[in-house]
């Protein structure tokens, strides 16, 4: 496996935007597999892995066979690649990464070399096909329109939320970004999104007609509010999630909606007591996650992420709780710009900024006045020996702050 992983990690930063031209003709080389299962194809600017969560244990609840492709990863590589939950093995990943390898040789005849997120792509589409999979739920990497998954067409496109992220990539304001996430719609297909703000609703709506594309709007053809959730599909009652924060009923409703019309247009039925199940058990690492008692870990890697999260810190402040945030953040994010936020709206909680492993993290000179702590390891420590009954812990920032934090919480920090 080291080996892969060597190869693999030689290709970070060959983030290429120029087309699709190279990863066309990756997929055909190999056979097309992405087109031997149904996709429903997941972009957003947050919640698509909770979205994904959702959907996975609806369709598994109802007897699927789920491949599921998402990043980053919490624990390990492999982690992107699963089938019901299940990371791709050792064995299978190495083995069809040499398939990838070899198919490579063919592709530098005419076109460059394929990136870390092309690569992993590629992995999982013919991973899936070899297990013969009844759907696959494909997360985009970044924007949608030029990103490498968008070589696929989905039977449904879902967008989660557009909000201003990666504006270097997709553009600086919520209609261009907008573009870039209904990109992934496809001619004569179905799109299930948020309830946008107006000029992003606006850019869904005219792409879709454009398309053809039949179009579902949360809060307008479905809705999910205090556990009932109603469209033209079903109404279901008494609900209750798995994962906490009221936000994710937003993403709840996508998910169901996607999950309905998917069994809908295979004319199959959904047993509702199957969907209680299924919302209940679901979780998703790193989000929102209770790895104890008394701490939480957020990937909340951008500003709007934040703004749910400083909502349920807010919540459970007004239900006697004392909270603390131990905040840790790439260099390339807008860390100063989230730390703001959250002093602003969270004035009287203790802000502790911290620096971790992974290489373009926060060092010491980034963090200005804030209160530093050298160790996050050793503030952990001092803070599950003398955490109180009310006393909470928000572990927060990027995503591979999380997992660092994650897998020593949990007693192992060996992560790829």
């Amino acid at each position: 496996m080291f080996e892969v992983e060597k190869w693999l990690h030689s290709r970070i930063g060959l983030n290429f935007r120029s087309g699709l031209g190279r990863m066309q003709r990756a997929v055909d080389l190999l056979g097309n597999p992405e087109q031997t299962y149904p996709i429903i194809h997941v972009t957003g600017t947050n919640g698509k892995g909770s979205t994904i969560a959702f959907m996975r244990e609806l369709f598994v609840s109802h007897g699927k066979k789920v491949g599921t492709f998402t990043s980053p990863h919490i624990v390990s590589i492999h982690d992107r690649i699963c089938i019901n939950g299940q990371p791709i093995s050792d064995a299978d990943f190495i083995r069809i990464a040499d398939q990838v390898k070899e198919m490579e040789l063919k592709l530098l005849e005419t076109h460059d070399q394929l990136s870390f997120f092309e690569l992993l792509t590629l992995i999982a589409l013919l991973y899936f096909k070899e297990q013969e999979v009844d759907l696959v739920l494909l997360e985009v990497g970044i924007g949608g329109l030029l990103d490498t998954t968008n070589v696929v067409t989905g039977e449904i496109a879902v967008i989660t939320s557009i909000g201003l992220d990666h504006q270097e990539t997709l553009g600086n304001s919520l209609e261009l970004i907008a573009e870039q996430k209904a990109g992934i719609f496809k001619s004569g297909k179905s799109a299930v999104v948020a309830n946008l703000a107006p000029e992003a609703q606006l850019v869904c709506q005219m792409a879709a007609h454009n398309l053809g594309v039949t179009l579902y709007q949360a809060d307008q053809d479905f809705s999910f509010k205090d556990g009932h959730f109603s469209s033209s599909l079903a109404n279901l009652n008494q609900l209750k999630l798995g994962l906490e924060g009221a936000y994710q009923e937003e993403n709840a409703a996508l998910a169901i909606q996607a999950f309905l019309l998917f069994m809908n247009q295979r004319g199959e039925t959904v047993d509702q007591e199957a969907v209680r199940a299924a919302l209940r058990a679901t979780r998703w690492a790193g989000r929102l996650e209770a790895i104890t008692e008394h701490i939480y870990l957020d990937g909340a890697h951008n500003l709007p992420a934040l703004e749910r999260l400083v909502e349920f810190i807010q919540e459970k402040n007004q239900q006697g709780y004392q909270a603390q945030i131990l905040f840790g953040a790439l260099k390339r994010k807008d860390y100063s710009g989230m730390l703001g936020y959250l002093t602003k709206h969270l004035p009287d909680l203790p802000l502790y900024v911290t620096s971790f492993d992974y290489q373009g993290s926060l060092e010491e000179q980034d963090l200005g006045d804030y209160q530093k702590v050298a160790s996050y390891r050793e503030f952990l420590d001092g803070f599950e020996s003398s955490v109180g009954e009310k006393e909470l812990l928000f572990v927060t920032g990027s995503l591979y702050f999380i997992s660092e934090v994650r897998a020593y919480l949990m007693g192992y920090e060996s992560i790829d």
